[in-house]
């Protein structure tokens, strides 16, 4: 066992029930970070806002398996790729597998880009703070608000 934290997102339709329609499938699920809601990163300027959060899990999948996951839960939810950071159903990526360490073309771990995106990493350190560390917030930037736990919204 591994564990392991998926990023997730969504900024169109229902958002909320995207991402819990998505947690429920999620297999070894151990953690959900409260939802953020951010403000969107790159991408068309009139996208609405996003809902963000990062769920831990202990999973024996492999990284490969964690990104077919992804896909699968972003095709459940109808995602279409149109615009690079445009607006999505939901967007569902691997954030950080214990003990792995690749820079494949399809697929990065950690995630590129996480140190840098407070709408990763105040989740992030919601569920492990020692995978953020302490000085996550000099890092990161981006607006976000903090709006409380995905089953009470």
């Amino acid at each position: 066992m591994a564990r392991a934290f998926l990023g997730l997102g969504s900024n169109m339709g229902d958002s909320l029930l995207f991402l819990r329609n998505a947690v429920a499938d999620i297999p070894d699920v151990v953690a959900i970070s409260p939802v953020y809601r951010t403000e969107p990163m790159g991408g068309p300027e009139d996208q609405d806002p996003y809902f963000n959060i990062v769920v831990a899990l202990n999973t024996q999948l492999s990284p490969y398996e964690l990104l077919a996951l992804c896909q699968k839960l972003e095709s459940d939810a109808q995602r279409v790729r149109t615009i690079r950071w445009g607006p999505r159903t939901l967007d569902v990526d691997v954030l950080w597998v214990e003990g792995i360490v690749m820079n494949e073309p399809d697929l990065e771990i950690p995630h590129p880009r996480m140190w840098e995106r407070n709408f990763v990493m105040a989740p992030l350190f919601d569920v492990a703070p020692d995978v953020a560390g302490e000085d996550w917030a000099k890092r990161a930037v981006g607006a976000i608000e903090k709006l409380g736990p995905l089953n009470e919204l």
